[in-house]
Order: structure tokens, then C-alpha cells, then sequence
């Protein structure tokens, strides 16, 4: 998972799910089973132990990181002699489509909004920032839907600035995944929270930087701290089928749906045309721009079969 250079180095130091479930310590459990459901995505397997033994050990990490950032940037503050107003902590969660990037970032908002001093957890997916359909179709990028270039990056870019700076409140586009398109003139707002969760495909990547040094923001520059979904290939297809086949007999079946023509596939033909969707856009997308940023990430989480987590990578300070 590391992906040790060829001297055996690495900037992780990597704990297996027993070892990263000891360090849970004394954080308390918040969330009640009734609540699973709610959190969990399809076919995730989101259970009391997998928040035991993963993610309450991310809830005391973040909050020793939140409060590292909290004090530095006081420190800060008296360096320059300034009174900004307090800036958000920025969490970044990325990963393959099919892995459980939404299924994680509701947790974690739902475990951070419960620390004893109550802060205020907003949750964003990069979704509302896809151009419209009408574009996409237009510049012939249907087909590249999910890819960077199917984003409109600036607006993702001044959002995360109006986050960071505290200006209020920055709005973000909608988008809706039972039309799968941009809701017109609709928008959600986010009024300056203490933690930001921002989830996507796409929201480690980088591009190659400039010869004359020119500043080129990216996404994961306004992010305090990043967390990777990571899983092998054959599992992320599987995955994916499984929900496809799911998606056939429940929300596809609605005539509003974009997809409401695989409703009527046989079992044999959703699985042949949920596996081509996979390998010609999503492991594409995956291969070329998504794996790539795996080693930026502050935090990798690294599934098994049961969708569970086995492994777990922390960067080193």
C-alpha cells in the first residue's frame, strides 16, 4: 500500500487494523446502530466495529490536528499582528468510484460534530461543481464525465478561497444523482463552519507546475488534512456491479431517472453493461487520475473483500 521506493523508503508509517484500533484510546463512542443505516452507502459495510476500530481513531486524530492548527494559527496571528477571523479545517476524501468516499465523509461528520465542544461539520461532495449535462455534452465530455476536466474548476477553486477566508456564506452548486446533472439555479450554503469535509474524485490531484514558477492553486491546497479510499481493482468492479444490480430494481426504476432505461435490463445484460461503464470511463478515470494522488493523502485507508478496512497509512510529521 505504501509504495516503498526502491531504497525501501517510505513517508507513511502503516498499522494493521488491530494496531490502528488500539489507538483509539479513550474516545468515546457517539453513534447509535439505528444510525448505521443511515450513514452507510450501498453495499458498504458499515458496521459498530468498523467505527470502533477505524473511525474513532480518526475522530481523536483530527481533533489533535484541529487543535494543533488552532493554536498555530494564533501563533500566527501574533507574528503578524493580525485579527482574522478563525479559519476552517479543511478535510479532503478522495477515492475510485464504488469505494465508499460518501459512506466515510458522513461518518467522520457525524463522529466530529459530536466533540464534547460541539463544532460546526458542513459536508460537500465536488458532484455540484460537474459542468451542467448541455455543456458536457457539447464539448463531447459525456463520455469523461467524473475526469478533471469535467469540472469547472475555478468555481471549485473560488469556493474553497470564500471557505478559507470566512467570508459568508459560499455557495456550492447542487447536483442531483437521480437526474445526474447540475440543478439549475439551486445552491446550498455553507456559513462558515469550523470543519469542512470535502469529498471527490478528484480533490488530491495536481497538475504539472509551471516553468517560470507562476502560482497555480489546486484543490488540495486549501485541504489541513486528506484521507484516500483505497482498494484493489477487482474488488472496486465487483463493488460496483453489486451496486448497479441494486440501482436497476430501486432508483432506476424511477422514470425521472437519467438511468431509467437499465431498469429493464436482464440480470446477464446490467452486469455486461455495468462492466463496461467500469473499464471504459471509471478505471480509466482511476488509472489516470485518481491512483496517481494516492500518495498525497495524509491518511490511507485500504479496504478488503468485506469492504472493510485492513490497513491503515499514516503520513509522517
Amino acid at each position: 500500500m505504501e509504495q516503498r521506493t526502491e531504497h525501501g523508503l517510505s513517508p507513511y508509517r502503516s498499522f494493521s487494523r488491530a494496531e490502528w484500533a488500539a489507538l483509539r484510546a479513550d474516545t468515546p463512542m457517539t453513534l447509535r446502530p439505528d444510525e448505521m443505516t443511515r450513514l452507510r452507502s450501498l453495499h458498504d459495510r458499515l458496521d459498530m466495529s468498523e467505527v470502533e476500530d477505524i473511525y474513532l481513531p480518526i475522530s481523536r486524530l483530527l481533533s489533535l490536528y484541529v487543535a494543533g492548527t488552532q493554536r498555530l494559527f494564533r501563533v500566527q496571528q501574533g507574528f503578524l499582528g493580525t485579527e482574522d477571523s478563525k479559519m476552517p479545517f479543511v478535510i479532503g476524501v478522495a477515492g475510485s468510484v464504488a469505494v465508499g468516499k460518501s459512506t466515510t465523509a458522513r461518518v467522520l461528520q457525524a463522529l466530529l460534530a459530536r466533540w464534547p465542544n460541539v463544532p460546526k461539520v458542513d459536508l460537500l461532495t465536488t458532484d455540484g461543481f460537474l459542468f451542467p449535462n448541455a455543456v458536457l455534452e457539447r464539448e463531447g465530455l459525456m463520455e469523461r464525465k467524473g475526469f478533471p476536466e469535467s469540472y469547472d474548476l475555478p468555481a471549485l477553486l473560488r469556493f474553497l478561497s470564500d471557505i478559507k477566508a470566512g467570508r459568508r456564506p459560499a455557495r456550492a452548486p447542487v447536483y442531483s444523482h437521480l437526474i445526474y446533472d447540475v440543478i439549475p439555479n439551486q445552491w446550498v450554503e455553507i456559513d462558515r463552519p469550523d470543519i469542512l469535509i470535502v469529498e471527490g474524485l478528484n480533490v488530491l490531484q495536481t497538475g504539472r507546475p509551471p516553468k517560470d514558477g507562476t502560482a497555480i492553486p489546486y484543490v488540495s491546497d486549501f485541504f489541513d488534512f486528506s484521507v484516500y479510499l483505497d482498494a484493489g481493482e477487482d474488488m472496486l468492479l465487483r463493488w460496483y456491479v453489486d451496486r448497479f444490480l441494486t440501482l436497476r430494481v430501486t432508483a432506476f426504476r424511477d422514470p425521472k431517472s437519467y438511468f431509467h432505461r437499465y431498469s429493464k435490463l436482464s440480470d446477464e445484460e446490467a452486469v455486461a453493461t455495468a462492466s463496461s461503464i467500469w473499464t471504459r470511463i471509471n478505471l480509466v478515470n482511476l488509472h489516470e487520475n485518481i491512483l496517481p494522488t494516492r500518495q498525497r493523502a495524509t491518511l490511507i485507508l485500504r479496504k478488503g473483500e468485506s469492504h472493510q478496512v485492513e490497513e491503515v497509512a499514516l503520513r509522517r510529521l
